[in-house]
């Protein structure tokens, strides 16, 4: 999952310690806001109606924070899909704030879905909260193995950070979704805003996260590298 909007952690950068962020210059590229999405929706509760499953799993960005109902990047992967002559229905587990420990510790849930094809987009709240690479690179390498040892096909999405937080640091987190997508041979988005980030109109006042119009894009980004893992 790749952001691009600008903030600075409070502290020193130096230990990567999890610290809390705040907003400044919208001209530099940066990490998804960590803060709670209280309409974030995941819809795993949906009646299954039979149609093979594909979950897009991760942060805000997964969950459409900002927008309204029916307007998050899985509703209109759907509307694609549907578009194309696919019979797959799209369950959104995003949830805000998630980092990818969290998505570790909602694999279970992910898992129980018996999902054809997983959209994970998990890291952007590890580099917010400048996380030890170490640490979120073994977390995404948990989410990615365990989904493909389960069967389920596996697309990754990545992100960036900031340049505020060392060349070295950023290096690192970027690395993390290429190595893991040559590891398990997975399709990758390396920015999941391609198209969205610094266009009018696609992204909302918090230069985070996508407008309705936005992920309209995003769902765009992404289905070129869901279709070929489906079947009509």
């Amino acid at each position: 999952m790749s952001l691009l909007v600008a903030l600075s952690l409070s502290g020193c950068r130096g230990d990567k310690t999890a610290k809390q962020a705040e907003v400044t210059d919208s001209s530099q590229p940066v990490a998804e806001s960590a803060a709670p999405d209280p309409a974030s929706r995941p819809s795993s509760a949906a009646a299954n109606d039979g149609r093979p499953v594909i979950v897009c799993f991760g942060d805000s960005l997964t969950a459409g924070y900002g927008t309204d109902l029916g307007q998050s990047y899985p509703d209109y992967l759907q509307t694609d899909l549907n578009a194309e002559g696919y019979n797959y229905r799209v369950v959104n587990e995003g949830i805000s704030g998630n980092t990818t420990k969290d998505g570790v510790e909602r694999l279970d849930r992910v898992l129980a879905l018996n999902p054809a094809v997983v959209v994970v987009e998990f890291g952007g709240n590890d580099g917010l909260r400048g996380l030890r690479i170490e640490d979120s690179r073994t977390n995404l390498d948990k989410i990615v193995g365990t989904l493909k040892a389960s069967g389920t096909k596996v697309v990754l999405a990545g992100i960036t950070l900031p340049p505020d937080y060392g060349p070295d640091y950023i290096k690192q987190f970027n690395d993390t979704y290429a190595t893991l997508a040559a590891k398990y041979h997975v399709p990758i988005l390396p920015f999941l805003l391609k198209d969205v980030f610094g266009v009018d109109g696609m992204m909302q006042a918090d230069r985070t996260h996508a407008t309705s119009a936005g992920n309209r894009i995003v769902a765009k980004n992404v289905l070129p590298l869901v279709t070929p893992l489906l079947k009509k």
